[in-house]
């Protein structure tokens, strides 16, 4: 493994040292020789800007190594180049980097970018789309808010929570619509989703409450 992941690391300049070697063998070893290290070497560079060093983040992720995590994504030069998975997934890491650091503005637009192209699975995709939506809820833009939390929904979101999320926001919506019957379908939704996370929970109960004094 770790010599799977140092092929990654550094395959760009193995592949570079390929074409070196390539051109050292044709004038002192034999044609054939050299072949085979301009093949290797066009794997190389070609898996390199095609896939990147992704598979690297999943143990500096596991481990919350941020620092890495962004030195990794800092080492893709050209992420247009990515295969779609892949530069979706770039993108939507970048995003999360950028949560993290409380840079929201880019986040937004690497968020944008990875829904436009569309995640690795459908909960991915559904995933990032309460993310933009969310994003868009906080800035009071309930238009589009309402555009990506639907997306969400009918995406298939991976997990109670994030369920319970995009149930409570569209309650939200539609009470400020004063639209009750809706916004009260919606937080029956998320109530019966039965999330774990204490935030959302709290925010359940705090809706729970507001709806019950407009009740009476």
């Amino acid at each position: 493994m770790k010599f799977y992941n140092f092929i990654i690391r550094y395959r760009f300049w193995l592949g570079l040292l390929a074409i070196v070697l390539g051109i050292v063998a044709n004038f002192t070893v034999d044609i054939w020789t050299a072949v085979l290290l301009y093949f290797l070497a066009f794997i190389a560079l070609l898996s390199h800007f095609l896939i990147g060093p992704i598979r690297l983040l999943q143990k500096p992720i596991e481990e919350g190594n941020i620092e890495e995590v962004n030195k990794i994504l800092n080492s893709i030069w050209f992420p247009n180049l990515l295969i779609k998975p892949i530069r979706s997934s770039y993108y939507t890491l970048k995003a999360n980097m950028d949560m993290a650091q409380q840079n929201f503005s880019s986040a937004e637009k690497n968020l944008k970018k990875s829904v436009s192209l569309g995640g690795v699975t459908s909960e991915m995709d559904a995933a990032n789309n309460l993310q933009m939506g969310m994003m868009a809820l906080q800035r009071n833009d309930f238009k589009e808010g309402e555009k990506y939390v639907k997306a969400a929904i009918r995406g298939g979101l991976p997990d109670k929570d994030s369920q319970a999320m995009a149930y409570l926001a569209m309650s939200q919506i539609y009470l400020r619509r004063r639209e009750m019957k809706a916004a009260k379908d919606f937080f029956n939704k998320a109530k019966a989703a039965k999330p774990k996370s204490e935030e959302v929970v709290k925010q359940i109960k705090e809706m729970d409450k507001y709806l019950s004094r407009m009740q009476g």
